[in-house]
């Protein structure tokens, strides 16, 4: 178990200390709930853990009706509910985060939904393998905004990951969505490991360090990068939570590892103890490079995953700092002569 060696956010770490009680109390929040009979369900589009997700149209007071996107949330705690509400309702037109439109309740069984604009999104799988080079580092820029973003608001997403990234590529609009595991962050607070989607758990979560923040999300975003880079989904593909780690050591070898939980003064659970008993080099990021990748392949790219993809969580790059990274110059470039969207 984690001990109580204290880490603090590099930034952001008093966001929500300044935003006052009323921006992160969501226990206090009162939903003002909407009405459900202005929305019409038109076809199931994905389910997850905690939800039942619905292309729907929002069929009140519009000329024309508008497609929306209606979350039909299974039983979980109110406490759950209003955190995602009140996120959602805090991130309210920041840029590339998907707008929150209503929320509603089925009267009878007191069911929430949560409807959420439209994205016209193409299924990941099928979208990146083509992507060009110029298209791989816009969509992270937009990406990074997305995150500055909610981090700057006092928000950690905890569970950015492919499917969670809405990319409309005709319109290159990007939304980072669902925030249903989203929490406010708080220095010097132990949060719950149990977040994220496996391929994309930092090692913190995955050594039950739980004073983590804000740089959990630049490492998933890290290995959804190397994904791209390296056409390799997902880029660590581990089969349980004690080997994902395995696979993450092994490409970023013993040395580092054993000083980061040495930094944190982690005590390592006697089941992944038997994981790490090798000892593993550090893999050069070029044994990854192929003739069927290279085309995204730079120095800048390089460099850039290199500094996301850190054991030690301070060391990670903030999303802020990643924005300023050379790799985005190409994108920084395109948008001053005009030929990209800016983030709406």
């Amino acid at each position: 178990m984690a001990q109580d060696k204290m880490s603090i956010a590099r930034v952001y770490p008093n966001a929500n200390e300044k935003f006052g009680r009323t921006w992160w109390d969501y226990d206090n929040l009162v939903v003002q709930w909407g009405t459900q009979d202005n929305y019409e369900i038109l076809r199931k589009v994905g389910r997850g853990k905690y939800s039942e997700v619905f292309e729907g149209i929002n069929v009140a007071g519009a000329s024309a009706p508008e497609k929306c996107i209606i979350k039909v949330l299974k039983p979980v705690k109110k406490k759950k509910i209003k955190r995602e509400i009140k996120i959602l309702q805090n991130l309210a037109g920041g840029p590339n985060v998907v707008g929150l439109l209503d929320v509603v309740r089925d009267p009878q069984s007191k069911t929430p939904s949560i409807i959420t604009e439209y994205i016209n999104n193409t299924d990941f799988k099928v979208l990146y393998p083509k992507f060009t080079d110029f298209d791989v580092r816009y969509y992270m820029f937009e990406l990074l905004k997305a995150l500055d973003f909610c981090h700057s608001r006092g928000i950690m997403h905890r569970d950015v990951k492919p499917h969670n990234v809405m990319i409309d590529h005709e319109k290159r609009k990007l939304r980072l969505i669902d925030w249903g595991l989203a929490e406010f962050y708080h220095p010097q607070t132990e949060y719950n490991v149990r977040v994220a989607s496996r391929y994309f758990k930092g090692p913190e979560l995955l050594v039950d360090y739980q004073m983590y923040d804000y740089s959990l999300d630049m490492w998933s975003l890290g290995c959804m990068f190397a994904s791209m880079i390296f056409r390799k989904e997902p880029f660590f593909h581990g089969h349980s939570n004690t080997n994902q780690l395995e696979k993450i050591v092994r490409v970023l070898g013993t040395d580092d590892f054993f000083a980061y939980m040495d930094k944190y003064e982690i005590e390592l659970d006697p089941e992944l103890e038997d994981v790490i008993s090798g000892r593993w080099q550090r893999r050069p990021w070029s044994r990854f490079v192929t003739t069927e990748n290279q085309r995204y392949i730079s120095n800048d790219a390089i460099d850039f995953l290199d500094k996301m993809l850190r054991y030690d969580h301070q060391e990670r790059l903030t999303a802020a700092e990643a924005q300023e990274h050379p790799y985005f110059a190409p994108v920084k470039a395109a948008a001053e002569r005009g030929e990209v969207p800016t983030a709406a």
